[in-house]
């Protein structure tokens, strides 16, 4: 235990009791993921949509990035197997996701499942206290902090590094990013994911991957002049990471403004490039803001669409498919 901590009589983390993964049941699994060669499409026919899909296949005719930004629904949704297709054709360059995308897609490439049932694992304390997910991925953290790799490259290499123990690696999307040389950066807030829960966590190792990883996505977005940022259901991590690099970028001095941006999410924010106030609650909503409206000002485009990560990406897959990245 740090000795700062007990110091101050906090919480020990040493004495925190974890469980097998094999004792859990899961939501989501390898079995019931979603498929683009097997899978019936629902239609869904969108004019900004189609303008979207265009501007995607110009950017990367054009060698300039698709960076796609998601929060872990995605993968939750049982959408990995459509991220890796777009990844292996090259349509996507990038991407970023928060904590607990990463270890979604983790536990689907060692246990073949994820997703547990919160409602009932808090009531006794032993939501996320997973044995597996928290040594693992905080062995592959601190492994890869002292080479100073990122969070998402330490997570692929451990894989590499322990084949026994990931039997379901081709459907692991931050793996398939890494070994078809596409950046899967982690953007880390500390204390929101189970793995922060376990007793071998260290707090320094994860900031210092993730903060490797920002500087990885700031490289991206200088790049995205003539590009595309697509953002699936993050609603405050992917905006904010956003917004940062693309003013580092500007700040030193890379022409980063025709550039294309879209959100995809539940949320109804009607006419969302109209001026709002302060008693609207969709000012709060972070992507309008970060995403949509302010980084397109000076000769981009950007939109929001409310519609189903289920319906979205399968359609986004289906449209690029007669094209070559």
């Amino acid at each position: 235990m740090d000795i700062n901590v007990k110091r101050q009589g906090l919480p020990d983390f040493s004495n925190i009791k974890t469980y097998p993964v094999s004792e859990r049941l899961n939501l989501v699994t390898v079995d019931n993921m979603r498929r683009p060669e097997n899978d019936a499409v629902e239609p869904w026919e969108h004019a900004d949509f189609d303008e979207l899909v265009e501007r995607v296949v110009t950017a990367r005719r054009n060698s300039r990035p698709v960076i796609l930004s998601m929060g872990a629904h995605v993968i939750k949704n049982r959408l990995s197997a459509y991220l890796i297709e777009l990844i292996r054709q090259g349509w996507i360059t990038h991407i970023a996701s928060n904590g607990a995308g990463s270890i979604h897609d983790f536990e689907l490439a060692f246990n073949g499942g994820t997703s547990e049932d919160v409602p009932t694992a808090i009531e006794d304390g032993s939501f996320g206290m997973w044995e597996e997910t928290g040594r693992w991925m905080n062995e592959a953290i601190q492994a890869g902090a002292g080479r100073g790799m990122g969070y998402g490259e330490s997570l692929a290499v451990y894989i590499d590094r322990h084949p026994d123990r990931f039997p379901y690696k081709t459907d692991c999307v931050l793996y398939q990013a890494c070994r078809h040389g596409v950046p899967a950066t982690y953007h880390i807030a500390l204390g929101t994911d189970i793995i922060h829960q376990h007793p071998s966590v260290d707090f320094a190792a994860i900031g210092a991957c993730s903060g490797v990883d920002f500087h990885r996505i700031c490289h991206s977005v200088s790049q995205l002049d003539g590009g595309v940022y697509l953002n699936f259901g993050s609603g405050v991590i992917g905006p904010e990471v956003f917004l940062k690099a693309l003013s580092i970028s500007r700040n030193l001095g890379y022409n980063v403004f025709k550039i294309t941006t879209a959100n995809f999410d539940l949320v109804d924010l009607g006419d969302y490039r109209c001026k709002i106030g302060y008693d609207d609650p969709n000012y709060y909503y972070r992507p309008r803001k970060n995403i949509v409206n302010r980084p397109t000002g000076m000769g981009g485009k950007g939109w929001h669409f409310c519609v189903d990560h289920q319906v979205s990406i399968p359609n986004l897959y289906r449209k690029l498919k007669p094209y070559t990245a």
